[in-house]
């Protein structure tokens, strides 16, 4: 799988998706607070002016029920020098200015005098700029007219800051998510990110690495001091059961060594009896079995332990399957199938060639074994090599009768043997050691459907060409445990039983 890039790592963890809910919630119950905040100030400012409008017809009304006109138009007069944000204006029935404070207004607020309250634009005595203002207009008797109104203009001043404090507190509120962001992403993920560095290193078999601890006493680490007691304490027992079998496989495959070359001597001698030499024949057989099950079991710990030293270079894939190919195409007729390559392209990874080797004699042989068709036939086999993307899948395919979906990943472990070929020979370690190998190169095992039959990947990761392409016979690559003999069909691989 490729590499996610880094913006869409981040956006993929949880801390961040958190984060963005807090921010999105913040900046949303923010505005919520300051749009319910502006609009319930602007109803109560206004709600205000017209109570203060009212106040004033009202006081007006029963100064004009006392003096008349003249008592208004004296009373408005004088009302209108005074600072404040009232406003007032007398007018007679030719619409010319008796009494007040507005220099200019609209011919159509005075022709409406039913005394309904409205919005309107106005331009002051003594300042040129227009303004909107709330008034009531009504008609007195012999065509006069009384406007009584309230400039908006601190109102609108007010409702202006309120909006530039609702901005201001959105770009807070931003700048905040942002820095919440960035702190995530440097101090959160990166402290993440090298817990999951530990882990992948622990995975590929250093028991020795631990979390991190940076002594701050937060949460992570507590999680780091917590898990670095359990890796103690899994690497203390992980270190005793790998001291326990490998002193139980180097204490009992040194006395079957000997034991073996006993019968061997024996059966070399003068023994007469046919029976006891059929005896001393199998004996010795299961001797052989015995240590290639003992040499087995201690490369794959070896392999799961990553102690192997193994030396990585880049291999051709392609070329080194035809080349296992032709080595096993004459076996593969012995027993009456076929053996097919199929590997057109140059397919390279950086692997070790001996256990990749290894690995394809394990499931070749597997498919000789148990990949006969259903009509008695001889074992049909086939190879190949091809890219998958980033991967380079090398695939041993048979035409048996396959294995259970239920079983496919169970047989990859040790000493699993199905009970179709309980009698068949083998350890079942066989698709264990490849298993091994594939983590080891960092790939993958899949035992798939071959419809009919079993298809068995191997997936590693594709690497670059060689400057100068590698060209050893591979033989060479045949020659470490399990593999005994000079040529490598001299000595089956460990199988695993279907």
């Amino acid at each position: 799988m490729r590499q996610l890039s880094a913006t869409g790592r981040v956006f993929r963890t949880t801390v961040i998706r958190l984060a963005l809910i807090y921010f999105v919630a913040l900046t949303l119950a923010s505005g919520a607070v300051l749009v319910y905040l502006s609009q319930n100030t602007a109803m109560v400012l206004r709600q205000q002016a017209v109570e203060t409008i009212d106040a004033e017809i009202s006081s007006l009304a029963d100064r004009y029920r006392i003096a008349g006109i003249r008592g208004l138009v004296a009373t408005v007069d004088a009302r209108s020098r005074r600072p404040g944000a009232s406003l007032y204006l007398v007018v007679d029935f030719a619409a010319n200015q008796i009494a007040g404070n507005i220099e200019s207004l609209d011919d159509r607020v005075l022709a409406s005098a039913a005394g309904e309250l409205q919005q309107v634009s106005y331009v002051p005595i003594g300042d040129g700029a227009r303004r909107e203002a709330l008034v009531r207009v009504f008609e007195l008797p012999g065509g006069f007219r009384l406007l009584v109104g309230r400039d908006l203009q601190e109102q609108m001043r007010f409702r202006s800051l309120l909006s530039e404090a609702t901005r201001f507190w959105l770009v807070v509120v931003a700048v905040l998510g942002i820095v919440t962001l960035v702190f995530v992403r440097r101090r959160v993920l990166r402290r993440i990110d090298a817990m999951a560095e530990t882990g992948r290193r622990i995975m590929e078999g250093d028991l020795s690495e631990r979390l991190p601890v940076e002594g701050s006493g937060d949460e992570f680490d507590r999680l780091a001091v917590g898990f670095n007691a359990m890796l103690d304490r899994i690497e203390a027992l992980m270190h005793g059961l790998k001291d326990v079998s490998d002193n139980i496989a180097h204490d009992l495959k040194t006395p079957l060594t000997r034991m073996r070359n006993r019968v061997e001597e024996a059966v070399r001698g003068d023994v007469g009896d046919p029976l006891a030499r059929e005896a001393l024949n199998r004996t010795l057989e299961e001797c052989d079995a015995l240590i290639r099950t003992f040499d087995a079991l201690l490369r794959i710990a070896r392999l799961e332990a990553g102690s192997m030293g193994a030396q990585f270079e880049p291999v051709d894939l392609g070329a080194l399957l035809e080349e296992v190919g032709e080595l096993y195409q004459p076996v593969a007729e012995d027993e009456g199938g076929t053996l097919e390559v199929r590997a057109g392209e140059r397919l390279f990874a950086e692997a070790n060639r001996e256990l990749i080797v290894q690995a394809l004699i394990n499931l070749i042989e597997n498919a000789l074994k148990y990949g006969h068709s259903t009509d008695a036939t001889g074992a049909r086999i086939v190879l190949a090599a091809e890219r998958e993307g980033d991967q380079v899948a090398l695939s041993v395919r048979d035409f048996g009768s396959g294995i259970d979906d239920a079983d496919k990943e169970r047989v990859t472990h040790r000493f699993i043997r199905l009970e179709e070929s309980r009698n068949a020979p083998g350890s079942g370690l066989g698709l264990s050691l490849v298993s091994a190998v594939a983590h080891l190169h960092k790939g993958t095992l899949r035992l798939e459907d071959g419809d009919p039959g079993l298809r068995a990947v191997l997936r590693l990761p594709e690497g670059e060409a060689p400057a100068a392409p590698h060209s050893a016979d591979v033989a060479e690559g045949t020659g470490g445990e399990g593999a005994g003999g000079d040529d490598a069909r001299s000595l089956p691989a460990p199988g695993v039983s279907r």
